[in-house]
Parts: C-alpha cells; structure tokens; sequence
C-alpha cells in the first residue's frame, strides 16, 4: 500500500461534479489516503456526503459565473475571493500533496491557490466541450483529465490525459434482468425502457414520453410482451407520469427518483436520457444502448457533444427535444426494441466508448504527482 497522503478534491455545485469526485475520494480512501472535500453551500452537496463521514469537508462560497456587465458580478468576485482566501488557510494546515478540481466554478479558487501555493494541481473535464470555468481554471495546472478524448480541443497548449469519467462506487454491479425488473414489481420477460433525466428530472424528456405513449401501447415483443417502463421524473411529474401510463395501459414504475440506480440500470433494455457527462460514464458501465435527448439550454451546447460523442461512436441515438415529434419518437423506441442484434452492437460501442476504471486512473494520477 501507498504511504497515505491527503489530498484535495473540489467537486460541489452539481451531481455531474460532486459524484464523479466523490467516487475518485472513495479510490484515495481505499488505497489508505485522507481526502478533504471542498463544495458548495447547495443543498444537493449537504444531502449527498451524509453518506460518506469518512471525509472531511468544507464548504466554499463560490458561485457560477454571470456575464461581466451583469449586476451580479461584483458579488461573483467577492464570493470568488473568498473561497480563495479560503482555500489557501486550509492548504497551509492540511498540507496537501495535490489538488484536483472537478470543475465549475467550485474549482477554480481551490486550483488557483494550489498553483500560487506551488501544490500539483490537477482540472478533471468530463463533457466533450469545457466550459468557461474550466477553460479558465486549466491554466493553472499541471494537467487536464479528460472524460472524452473530443473534448482535447478545448485545451490547446495543454497536457490532457484522458482518463474517462469516474463512476460512483453505491452503483456496484449489474444484476440479473429479471431480478432486477421483480424488485420494481415488473415483469421479469417484458422488454422494458427506462427514461431518466439526471439528479434534476427533465420536464421536456417527460412531456414527449407522454405524448409519444399512444403510440408506443400496442407494442409486443417477439414473444408476445407488452412494453414495461421504468420512468424517474424529477420531483414535479410523478404524479402526472403514473395517470398517463394508467390511462394508456402501459404497466410502468413511477418515481421521482431511485436511490438504487443499479437496479434501474440492470433491468433496461433501452434507456431515454439527457446527455449530462455522469449519466452516459454510468450508461458507459452498465453497456446500455440509449436514446440520448441533449438539454437544449445546457451551456456551450456541451450536451449536444456529449451525445454526438456517443452517437458518433455508435452507442446512441439522438433527438433534439425542441424538433421531436411524438409519433416519430415512438416508432424510433419500438425499432430499437425489435431489433435485438442493433441494441447489442450498441451496447459494446457504449461499454468501450469511455475508459475503464476512471477513478482509479484519476487517482493513480494524483498518487503518482504526489511522489
């Protein structure tokens, strides 16, 4: 085992930073390291490291970046050096052997004062597109890790390894189908879709999938199932979900959300999913072919290249939500259920598209900085 060192880690605002992040300190910890998490003041990073007390953690009073001549952006400046003048105390006690930011705006004060504080500093870019903070934040560090080999353009001049994006650890294992689709009370031998939106839900993925729903009632497997689905809405249109399935007699499982991702992911045949960089790296270990919807207002469009990334490769399909229409959404969803042969070269392309063991590579990278 590795001589234990302390590392730092900023990775709050978002469940596409906090995660990824929290599964690279997870890899630390195991391999006998002490990690100090610096987050957000959001509710989502307070709610998600009850779970993990073996970390140390503070909060930074960081927030996103609005346009220059915006009102908000003397506030953006002060909160900004803040969280520097922050940061730089913590290193001076904690004596960390190096930094990594996950990106947002979270990162880019920890990885200021870690390059002012001559400390390796590490930026992790998981979308195929930077960001404004990260295209920022690069220039003080030692290298970028990159989720997507696409997204090397976004940093010219710069070392860019890429390492894919970690996944979280509470994911485990995929399970068998039929177990997996009994303990949503679902048929264990119909196909099934699974239709997800990320941590937030997607108004828009679920008012198509309503809409489209007419369409998709009749379907029948070759062996004569009926189409099952899994559908996690986001906290608003649970409700609504469960009348429409009723309504169209389709045997669904309705939630806001499921804290057991793995069954979810175990029991799909085809998923219906933004294009947020975390849940492609978790389609990406679970080898599932998808239907990718980008968020139409993501910034920089860096959903749209998430997913031309993985259409591109040959493990999705992509609709643009603002031009789909219902009835041609449907027959897309049926001929991917019909055709077992397309889902299974699908789900190679998306077991391949990104690298293996993200969270060891990222932390072998810290480990070795540290040497």
């Amino acid at each position: 085992m590795a001589v234990p060192k302390q590392f730092v880690i900023a990775c709050g605002g978002t469940g596409g930073h906090l995660f990824p992040g929290l599964a690279v300190a997870e890899t630390l910890h195991a391999r006998g390291h002490e990690v100090l998490l610096l987050v957000s003041e959001k509710e989502i990073d307070t709610v998600a490291l009850r779970d993990h007390p073996e970390f140390r953690r503070e909060k930074l009073p960081s927030i996103g970046m609005p346009a220059i001549l915006s009102p908000a952006f003397p506030r953006f400046l002060k909160r900004g050096w803040e969280s520097f003048s922050v940061c730089r105390q913590l290193y001076s006690r904690y004596k960390p052997v190096a930094v990594l930011g996950m990106g947002g705006f979270t990162s880019a004060a920890p990885l200021l004062a870690a390059r002012l504080s001559r400390i390796p500093c590490f930026l992790h870019e998981s979308n195929a597109i930077a960001g404004r903070a990260n295209r920022l934040a690069a220039r003080w560090t030692d290298s970028v890790l990159l989720g997507l080999q696409a997204c090397e353009s976004s940093f010219p001049g710069r070392n860019c390894i890429v390492t894919g994006t970690p996944v979280r650890k509470d994911l485990g294992n995929p399970r068998p189908k039929g177990e997996a689709r009994s303990s949503f009370g679902l048929d264990p031998e119909a196909p099934t879709l699974l239709v997800m939106g990320g941590s937030q839900g997607a108004t828009g993925i679920n008012q198509l999938i309503f809409r489209a729903a007419p369409f998709l009632r009749d379907f029948r497997s070759a062996s004569g199932h009926p189409l099952q689905v899994i559908h996690l809405t986001g906290d608003r249109d649970d409700s609504l979900a469960a009348i429409n399935y009723q309504r169209e007699g389709i045997k669904a499982h309705v939630a806001a959300f499921h804290h057991r991702m793995e069954e979810a992911y175990s029991a799909a045949d085809l998923v219906i999913s933004r294009a947020g960089a975390s849940s492609l790296g978790e389609l990406s270990q679970f080898a599932l072919p998808s239907v990718l919807i980008p968020f139409p207002f993501a910034a920089d469009k860096h959903q749209h290249r998430n997913a031309e990334a993985f259409r591109d490769a040959g493990a999705a399909e992509m609709v643009e939500e603002k031009t789909a229409d219902p009835e041609a959404f449907a027959l897309l969803i049926r001929n991917l259920l019909e055709d077992d042969r397309r889902r299974e070269r699908m789900a190679a392309a998306a077991a391949s598209v990104l690298p293996r063991s993200a969270a060891e590579r990222v932390a072998t990278v810290l480990e070795e900085a540290a040497r």
